[in-house]
């Protein structure tokens, strides 16, 4: 189809200033320009970024804000130059919709480290208006910023992949610790963490689960599959697995010394932070130099790693755990994830709240 010339408006949930309570608003979109895909939200998961953002704990958010990066839906129309995608098409939108294109990030296929990247809402787009996610009945995105969903994977579970999915993937696929039989460890067990270990074990590795204390042993060895639980504090139960990790994915958000992990490291391991963390963190330099051990981070995923991170979850038949709410919940969702008390991920089933109708 070719772009039309009306005035298309959505109606979202979108937060008015730092309360950070969310309500409806309804904006107008862009029409679809030749490289654009508009997008009919089925489903959109719950990250705990929405949560900085909508309550300005960054410092950097601006009004009405409507969240949402986990974003899965049926294509509705497509530009005139778009070839990848067409209407009926199930597609997936993540944290971004925009990057130059000319950098070496982008050029190396790896724009979500771009330092012009464009996030999938509170930004701004290249024509001064801002973006806005996928709490709401519809988006347009530029078509390089889609990903086709495998046929046969359910929306609400494809929804946490595209961010906590590829967030863990794309490390491991970037480090070479893809190949069966490595033994890793997941520090944190929340949204990331979960996802960790599914996608590790789907992968073949010997999966530890390290936690501050035992209440999720149960359903990380039973229901997550892990094949190993650790109380972080118990330095014998730490001491046993000395020297034996290829890699640690470290999800925790918040102030932790390193050093009780770097000691669980092989020769050449690698201790991967992807938590927001606003305070430095300490180590001594012989925990590193003494086995060449390496702190690294990793951000999101591309969107080649994205596409080839739900191929592996379809062929591997990894999901997500989830419990999807209606928009009308989202204000109490918002809640219990701060307090933790979900398992693991929530979904808006977006469609079903019929915002547009």
């Amino acid at each position: 189809m070719s772009r039309v010339d009306i005035e298309r408006t959505t109606t979202g949930f979108a937060a008015k200033d730092p309360s950070g309570i969310l309500s409806p608003y309804t904006y107008t979109l862009r029409n679809t320009g030749p490289e654009d895909v508009y997008v009919k939200v089925i489903s959109c998961g719950i990250c705990h970024t929405d949560i900085h953002q909508i309550k300005n704990d960054l410092g950097m958010s601006n009004y009405p804000m409507v969240p949402g990066h986990e974003v899965v839906g049926e294509v509705v129309e497509i530009g005139s130059v778009v070839t990848k995608f067409r209407a009926g098409d199930i597609v997936g939108v993540g944290c971004l919709v925009g990057c130059c294109g000319n950098c070496h990030p982008c050029k190396s296929e790896i724009e979500q480290y771009c330092n012009k990247k464009i996030w999938s809402y509170n930004d701004v787009y290249t024509d001064g208006n801002p973006t806005q996610g996928g709490f709401a009945g519809a988006m347009v995105v530029n078509q390089k910023f889609v990903v086709k969903i495998p046929d046969g994977m359910a929306p609400e579970q494809v929804a946490p992949l595209l961010c906590a999915g590829v967030t863990v993937y794309s490390p491991l696929h970037h480090f070479s610790l893809k190949q069966s039989g490595l033994r890793g460890g997941i520090l944190g067990l929340g949204g990331v963490g979960h996802m960790g270990v599914k996608i590790a074990k789907a992968m073949g590795h010997h999966v530890t689960v390290f936690s501050s204390s035992d209440k999720k042993r149960v359903e990380a060895l039973e229901d997550l599959g892990a094949d190993e639980y650790l109380v972080s504090s118990d330095s014998s139960q730490m001491q046993e697995v000395a020297d034996s990790l290829d890699y640690i994915i470290d999800t925790i958000p918040v102030f932790h010394p390193l050093e009780p992990y770097l000691s669980l490291l092989k020769v050449d391991g690698k201790l991967i932070l992807m938590g927001v963390i606003n305070t430095p963190l300490q180590f001594i330099t012989p925990m590193v130099m003494l086995g060449r051990k390496t702190i690294t981070g990793s951000f999101i995923g591309s969107i080649k790693e994205t596409e080839e991170m739900l191929e592996f979850c379809k062929d591997k038949g990894v999901t997500s755990t989830i419990e999807v709410v209606k928009l009308d919940y989202i204000n109490t969702a918002f809640e219990r994830l701060e307090k933790n008390d979900v398992r693991y991920r929530f979904v808006v089933d977006v469609a079903g709240s019929k915002l547009d109708q």
